[in-house]
């Protein structure tokens, strides 16, 4: 499960820099935002696990 949330992380961290450098966007806000979202869909999916490993 940590390998799986760090990957998750790690690839929304950098499709948030490449919208960055792509773009030209300041203050790496593109890289800030995808890398929270990144955050949050690695919490559901452990959530989402962890819900199911409890119903077995």
């Amino acid at each position: 499960m940590p390998f799986q949330m760090g990957i998750t992380i790690f690839l929304f961290h950098l499709f948030g820099e490449w919208l960055d450098e792509k773009y030209g966007i300041v203050n790496d806000i593109a890289n800030k935002i995808c890398t929270l979202l990144g955050v949050g869909l690695a919490l559901y999916q452990v959530i989402r696990q962890v819900h199911q490993i409890n119903k077995d």
